[in-house]
């Protein structure tokens, strides 16, 4: 009995010393010699300071800066603490009305040409900002519902969020509808804007695997960088 006991216990401490500190130690320095940058977060610093990851989507409101898939993770979105998607259905009422008001949004900010049974000027606020609250009402008129259809057809990642919700990459189309308003906020071409776009397009993986894709935190650091505001 002593006898398998000591060797259980011997066991126990060998196991608990190469799975637990071994395994983890070598692995930790393999990591560090051979992919320290992916294995530290693949952190993006500019002017000597980390500014995020290019892991990890962040949001970008200003119109001179490219703005990234809409999130739900957390309050505001983009928390990467509480990483995930709405769970809503297809047939959901509430996430029928925020794709409505996404595409209304993303083709008045981008100045996408459009279609509307109302003026949209009579759904703003005091400010001049669309009212999302006035514009679902208007949505769910049983009456008279407010009718508005894109005259281009915009990308699924342009108004529906992710999974995870801190996605950091846009499909190439969508950056390309967002090119117009970035030049004009920098004071600069279109076309400027989107050969930059095709510089920082990534190719499938491997050529066959997903899609192209646009890292958002990377093009916005290289537009301050070749095209800054004055």
């Amino acid at each position: 009995m002593k006898k398998e006991l000591k060797t259980g216990f011997l066991m126990m401490v060998a196991l608990t010393v190469i799975t637990g500190l071994v395994y983890p130690a070598v692995i930790t320095v393999v990591a560090q010699v051979f992919f320290k940058d992916q294995a530290n977060g693949s952190l993006v610093s500019a002017n000597s300071q980390v500014v995020g990851s290019r892991l990890i989507g962040q949001a970008f409101t200003k119109p001179e800066y490219f703005h990234p898939r809409p999130s739900v993770a957390g309050a505001n979105g983009y928390d990467a603490t509480a990483s995930a998607g709405s769970n809503l259905g297809p047939t959901n009422a509430t996430l029928f009305n925020d794709l409505k008001t996404r595409v209304v949004h993303y083709c008045v900010e981008n100045n996408i040409p459009f279609e509307s049974s109302r003026p949209l000027d009579s759904f703003r606020d005091a400010g001049g900002h669309l009212d999302d609250v006035a514009l679902v009402k208007a949505f769910n008129d049983e009456k008279s519902p407010l009718v508005f259809t894109p005259r281009t057809p915009l990308p699924a990642d342009a108004v529906t969020t992710s999974a995870s919700g801190l996605d950091p990459h846009i499909s190439p189309r969508n950056a390309e509808l967002q090119a117009d308003r970035v030049a004009r906020a920098r004071g600069v071409s279109v076309g400027r804007v989107k050969t930059l776009i095709a510089q920082h397009t990534q190719p499938r993986t491997l050529g066959f695997l997903g899609e192209p894709a646009v890292n958002v935190l990377e093009l916005n650091l290289a537009l301050d960088a070749r095209m800054p505001l004055h």
